[in-house]
């Protein structure tokens, strides 16, 4: 392994010869370095590190053939140059493009046909030009969304397909509606918003179907309203609501 890494060779796996480059007249200016700085190694650290080192040829490898020279050329850039490279074939150019223009050209990206652009772009735009991606066919570009938006643009999302969404979306979302996640069809999602509640808004799940949450109402609930818990169906929420009335006999 360390013989390979050793070698240089471009992205085809053919031998760099630094004879015939066109930069050879910066190897002796110690502006690129066999197997460290090299625009034509193989190894995208390397790509970088001559970039790095020579920002200002960057333009003119926009168009290479290997993607990550491209990619990498794109981060060095100049950014006016940039806007091609938003149909490039690959989606890291398209990304590393996109990253470094305005949020208009960001939302042309907001239906690309990666998911990996996609979540990218939604972890650069405004809560405004989010608003169509909270329809995007992929769960992680919605759980990205749900995580950032403002707290009052979540109700736009509590019907989302995807279970964990709708738990940040309760995790997050403005407490005048953690009512309605409590009232969700999957458990986990009532139990994130019962998590927010006050001990006083929890007697309206005392009867709720699953025991996890019935056990974290126990655990919470005031002590004179946990009532019929104490015989629940589940002996690990009898024995927590138990507890909480001997514990307040013995303050008493």
């Amino acid at each position: 392994m360390t013989r390979e890494i050793d070698e240089a060779r471009d992205w085809r796996g053919l031998d760099i010869d630094c004879a015939n480059c066109a930069h050879r007249d910066r190897l002796a200016a110690g502006r690129c370095e066999l197997r460290k700085a090299c625009v034509h190694d193989r190894y995208a650290r390397r790509i970088d590190r001559f970039f790095n080192w020579n920002p200002e040829l960057a333009d003119g490898y926009l168009s290479h053939p290997h993607f990550e020279v491209r990619a990498i050329a794109a981060k060095f850039a100049n950014p006016f140059l940039l806007p091609r490279l938003l149909s490039d074939p690959d989606e890291t150019v398209r990304w590393e493009a996109v990253r470094r223009l305005p949020a208009r050209y960001q939302c042309e990206l907001r239906n690309d046909p990666h998911r990996e652009v996609r979540i990218r772009v939604a972890t650069l735009l405004d809560d405004p030009d989010l608003l169509p991606m909270m329809q995007d066919e992929d769960y992680y570009v919605r759980i990205v969304i749900a995580r950032k938006v403002a707290p009052a643009l979540l109700v736009m999302m509590f019907d989302d397909q995807e279970v964990e969404v709708r738990r940040i979306v309760a995790q997050r979302i403005d407490a005048q509606w953690l009512g309605r996640m409590c009232r969700d069809s999957n458990a986990e999602v009532r139990l994130e918003a019962a998590q927010r509640l006050t001990p006083e808004q929890l007697s309206d799940l005392r009867d709720d179907a699953d025991w996890r949450v019935r056990h974290y109402v126990a655990t919470r609930l005031n002590v004179e309203e946990i009532g019929h818990l104490i015989n629940d169906s589940d002996p690990l929420v009898a024995e927590a609501a138990r507890e909480r009335l001997a514990g307040e006999a013995l303050k008493g």
